[in-house]
């Protein structure tokens, strides 16, 4: 039954990611696991150590890997992992000083950062610079006022004014946005209109064209003689006063007669 129990606990490990940055915090979480699997055994630590690191950092212990002792293997490797993969302090420090900015973590995030590359060798006040320094300017004004409070207290603060900003960051940006695609909406509308009435006005311009008054004249009179066409008969059409002949009802002939008296 007790090596039922093991075999059980064995199956139930879940062993972290390796975390190269923190080895330390990676062993830390991965004895965790081991007690509440029941792995007590050297060899099996050890296997589960080099079971769940990756290629290119098994080489920073290859030597061990590929001779390791009789006995404590697993102590073997942890050592030698978190010796040979942690930075030492002064390039921390050095980290620290040179290259480290807040990026897109919480100021109370960017803190616990900084105090971990400082380690016990930064005296506070010194800490406290250099985080608040590294802020954006107008939170700065705001933290500078409260140089006697705890630290972690004005990171809360800072919490808090930096929420508020990306929320005030946030609503003016979707209101710019909605205003650009409203002006866009209106320009296009109006561009519409201006289409449609110089479309309006064009053929306003062609109606005008073709009923002008000279037209309109031209059109009476030939209205008028293709009237006074229909009036008079084949002869008078052709000869004129010179018809010998006539046909009834022919206006020619009464026009003449009335001119005649």
């Amino acid at each position: 039954m007790d090596g039922d129990n093991q075999q059980i606990g064995r199956l139930a490990i879940k062993a972290p990611p390796f975390w190269p940055e923190e080895p330390e915090l990676w062993f830390v979480q991965l004895e965790g696991q081991f007690t509440l699997g029941g792995i007590t055994q050297d060899a099996t630590k050890y296997l589960y150590v080099i079971a769940h690191i990756e290629t290119k950092y098994a080489r920073e212990v290859r030597d061990i890997i590929t001779q390791p002792p009789e006995a404590g293997k697993y102590e073997t490797i942890k050592k030698a992992l978190i010796q040979r993969l942690t930075i030492t302090q002064e390039q921390r420090t050095r980290q620290l000083l040179e290259h480290e900015e807040l990026g897109d973590r919480k100021p109370s995030q960017f803190l616990r950062h900084l105090r971990t590359l400082a380690g016990s060798n930064i005296p506070e006040h010194l800490l406290r610079t250099l985080w608040i320094g590294r802020l954006p300017s107008q939170m700065q004004i705001i933290l500078t006022t409260r140089s006697e409070d705890r630290l972690e207290e004005v990171a809360e603060q800072a919490d808090r004014i930096a929420e508020v900003t990306n929320r005030s960051i946030a609503a003016t940006t979707n209101s710019t946005t909605e205003k650009q695609t409203l002006e866009e909406q209106i320009k296009k509308l109006t561009e519409q209109v201006a289409k449609l009435s110089r479309r309006q006005f064009n053929r306003s311009r062609s109606r005008s064209r073709n009923w002008s008054p000279r037209r309109r004249s031209q059109s009476k009179s030939q209205n008028q003689t293709s009237q006074e066409d229909e009036e008079t008969c084949y002869y008078h059409r052709r000869f004129g006063n010179k018809a010998n002949k006539c046909q009834q009802p022919c206006k020619f002939k009464k026009e003449n007669e009335e001119e005649s008296h």
